[in-house]
């Protein structure tokens, strides 16, 4: 099993690319499942989590091949609707294929979903809204079970009056459970509307990609989105000379972002979307970090840090996804600070591994109060999930003497060759095989 090692101790200086993001990706692979015409997308990340989406849409009749930076998916037909627990054990972002599946196939056998152990995250806002839209589901032996003739987004009153829209409203934000309605909505009779929907940004790539595809969807990125479904859908290859590009990774461009803060260091980031990333800019400045904005640019300047509370909240908030790398630099800071986790109820895993690093970290149900030390000191830690891996790296990087990172599967999950991005700036950062 591979681990990662890290001398500690050396500011980070020059230039990092930033990939395609992942929790963009995974919902337009799986989004391809809706069309029998053949997509082809531009910066698709090579991290695990997105072959293990690849292999379970091969699996169901798909056929991918990679030339250069474009991948071109085509499901001419649908050869399985079963989504079996050997592809999602690992992967809670599987369950997406269940609205495409529903939509076009009619039929839906998905396993309940696994992922990182971060605390519960059930999907019966996805199933309310499914049989909300006409689904008849049953859940039994691991497994859910979704057929549909026809799902319906609205309903055809006497006289031939407009169609009236299906409303689904979200009880609590939910970035997946908002992706998968709003795919299987695009092929729906009628109109659905969607309240309470996530704001992501990758919410919004994924509505891009649909209207691409021909879907009539408006709002994404607000509160209310509106999807009239259409017949039909087409390949996105058809509607244009270039393939459809990823938006930027913005976890991993935080996770740099944090990187240069950590070390002190002085890190220009390429090809981002600093629009994207308010929330943890504003946090970053009052720290006393140095941030200039480009139109696709960050550049950060480290200095010391100031201790800073902050709450993860839906985004525009702060994100859930950066708090693990945040407290790693809570670590280090002048000060003390009150980090609050309001989205998932079990994502300190990483505190007990940094303070094997010699972190003062104190848990309080959802909070934890972080006291800041001169200096973290290397040690062998293991990681939890897969935010939590990277706050480790980071944690290396600032550390006196030599971190082993195990347990770097999780890592690999969503980062691609971090370490290898790392070392080109100047990180002493290595795997070991």
């Amino acid at each position: 099993m591979d681990k990662i090692i890290i001398s500690g101790g050396k500011p980070l200086s020059g230039e990092i690319e930033i990939g395609g993001a992942k929790n963009a990706a995974l919902p337009i692979l799986a989004a391809t499942l809706l069309s029998s015409e053949p997509h082809q997308l531009k910066r698709v990340p090579k991290v695990v989590d997105i072959f293990t989406m690849q292999k379970l849409l091969c699996a169901m009749g798909a056929q991918i091949s990679e030339q250069d930076d474009v991948c071109t998916i085509e499901i001419k037909q649908i050869t399985s609707c079963e989504a079996q627990y050997e592809w999602v054990k690992t992967m809670r972002a599987s369950v997406l294929v269940l609205g495409p599946l529903l939509a076009r196939y009619g039929e839906a056998h998905v396993s309940l979903p696994g992922g990182c152990a971060i605390g519960v995250r059930p999907i019966n806002l996805h199933l309310t809204a499914l049989s909300k839209m006409g689904a008849e589901i049953v859940v039994e032996h691991g497994m859910i079970h979704a057929k549909a003739k026809k799902l319906k987004g609205g309903t055809s009153p006497a006289r031939q009056r407009p169609l009236q829209g299906m409303p689904i409203h979200f009880e609590k934000s939910t970035v997946t459970g908002t992706e998968n309605i709003m795919m299987a909505a695009t092929l729906a009779e009628g109109t659905t509307i969607l309240t309470n929907a996530a704001q992501e940004p990758e919410i919004i790539d994924l509505a891009c990609f649909l209207n691409g595809c021909g879907a009539d969807i408006t709002g994404a990125g607000t509160e209310q989105i509106v999807i009239h479904g259409v017949s039909v859908l087409s390949g996105f290859s058809r509607r244009g000379c270039t393939p459809y590009c990823i938006m930027p990774d913005r976890i991993e461009t935080g996770t740099f972002m944090v990187a240069a803060a950590i070390t002190g260091g002085d890190l220009m980031l390429r090809d981002c979307n600093p629009g994207h990333m308010e929330s943890l800019i504003r946090l970053l400045k009052k720290t006393g970090v140095e941030i200039t904005s480009g139109k696709s640019t960050l550049h950060i300047r480290g200095k010391a840090i100031r201790a800073v509370d902050f709450t993860t909240m839906p985004y525009p908030g702060f994100p859930t996804d950066m708090q693990a790398q945040m407290m790693a630099l809570m670590t280090v800071s002048n000060g003390l600070s009150k980090i609050t986790e309001a989205i998932f109820e079990s994502r300190f895993g990483h505190a007990a591994e940094l303070r094997r690093m010699g972190a003062k970290i104190y848990l309080e149900g959802n909070h934890a109060i972080v006291e800041g030390v001169k200096a973290l000191s290397g040690a062998p830690v293991m990681a939890s999930d897969l935010r939590a891996s990277s706050s480790l790296i980071l944690a290396g990087l600032v550390a006196e003497g030599e971190t082993e990172v195990l347990r770097i599967y999780h890592l690999d999950r969503g980062y691609e060759k971090i370490e290898e991005k790392l070392s080109k700036v100047g990180a002493d950062i290595r795997r070991i095989q």
